[in-house]
């Protein structure tokens, strides 16, 4: 393997922690992002077993966990909040917990420092304006004036990516499913010891994110994708929550800042095809966009950065590497993607129901596999 100068776009979870794994082994990184404040919403995030594998991998573990807040189970309710199971979570790392909670901005803060500590060049509020592929490298024409060459572009910018358009311009776009993701942060109940799930039209979880913190999601069917106003979504959400079980409805009284509801329409997408061009390759939602209700979205992303370096050290050209990391990636991923649309479908009557435990335990029998 030769140092290759390479350049990311995008610098969220995927992005960060591609440059973390191609700087271990070496390579020259820049990471441009188009947020000049590098910021994230607030809420939570789930890591899951397959996830902390992957920080072990990174020499990242420890400081994950130090932001974090562990827990080994999924408890699955009814509609009107009777537990129905139990669905433990995998070990994959000994001596460490099989997964945790933890805020956006937590884990951005450690992807980012050890980017940074790692010697990659971060620049903020900077985006490709031209990318140009003439078979030895890259040329990349940035918004700050600049022009540079590099021997192969990383696009993970995300679903709504510019460098997939760039590359790609007859690619699927994105499709709404006809529900949408509330988010908002809680204080935790001294007994919430697990990831708490409760089934029905109105998909509900808790997740612990620190101890005294947690937050609550909800996927709500929208018919026609509308858009909320900030000023009054807190009561829309809560709104959502009228016919909830009794603990909800209760924990719900607590949502009451419009600042603190993150809202989003839930779209997916996956690449069927090649996911690269030349010597530009895509990771994360920008070639496997999915639904959140196996909390595998970021997950996935880490995976693939993690197969797209190791692929990189063993090929001896970029379109080998890009070949051989994509055939290594697709079926976890369109598993994914279309497992989790499947409970998103049911949820709202759009295809059979899904028994959520059972869907989790297969889920991680098939996460718990190598990468």
């Amino acid at each position: 393997m030769r140092e290759r100068d390479i350049l990311v776009i995008g610098g969220g979870i995927g992005g960060l922690t591609a440059a973390i794994a191609l700087r271990r082994d070496g390579h020259r990184v820049t990471v441009i992002e188009k947020d000049p404040t590098w910021s994230v919403y607030g809420v939570g995030i789930i890591q899951q077993s397959n996830v902390l594998r992957a920080m072990a991998d990174l020499d990242l573990l420890d400081d994950y966990l130090s932001a974090s807040v562990p827990f080994d189970k999924v408890a699955i309710h009814l509609p009107d909040g009777t537990r129905v199971a139990e669905v433990p979570m995998p070990r994959l790392v000994e001596g460490y917990p099989p997964s945790v909670g933890i805020s956006r901005p937590a884990l951005h803060k450690v992807l980012g420092d050890r980017t940074k500590a790692a010697g990659a060049d971060v620049r903020l509020g900077v985006v490709a304006e031209s990318i140009e592929d003439d078979g030895d490298g890259v040329t990349v024409g940035f918004s700050d004036g600049r022009s540079e060459r590099f021997d192969l572009v990383i696009g993970a910018d995300g679903l709504y990516s510019h460098t997939r358009s760039a590359i790609m311009p007859g690619a699927p776009r994105p499709q709404f499913t006809g529900q949408a993701v509330w988010r908002y942060n809680l204080p935790r109940p001294a007994d919430l010891d697990a990831l708490h799930v409760y089934n029905g039209p109105t998909g509900i979880g808790l997740v612990p994110m620190g101890p005294e913190t947690m937050y609550i999601f909800v996927t709500t069917p929208e018919p026609g994708n509308p858009r909320y106003d900030t000023d009054g979504i807190a009561q829309a959400m809560r709104g959502k929550l009228a016919h909830a079980a009794p603990q909800i409805r209760a924990l719900a009284e607590g949502i009451t800042r419009d600042e603190g509801v993150v809202y989003r329409p839930l779209e997916t997408m996956l690449l069927e095809g090649p996911w690269h061009v030349g010597r530009v390759v895509l990771l994360g939602d920008a070639v496997h966009a999915t639904t959140p209700h196996l909390g595998q979205g970021a997950g996935m992303a880490i995976e693939d950065s993690i197969v797209l370096a190791q692929e990189l050290a063993r090929a001896d050209t970029p379109e080998q590497a890009f070949i051989a990391y994509r055939d290594r990636r697709f079926e976890r991923c369109r598993y994914i993607v279309e497992k989790s649309l499947a409970i998103c479908h049911g949820q709202i009557g759009k295809g059979p129901p899904v028994e959520n435990a059972a869907a989790t335990a297969e889920m991680f029998a098939l996460t718990s596999q190598p990468i």
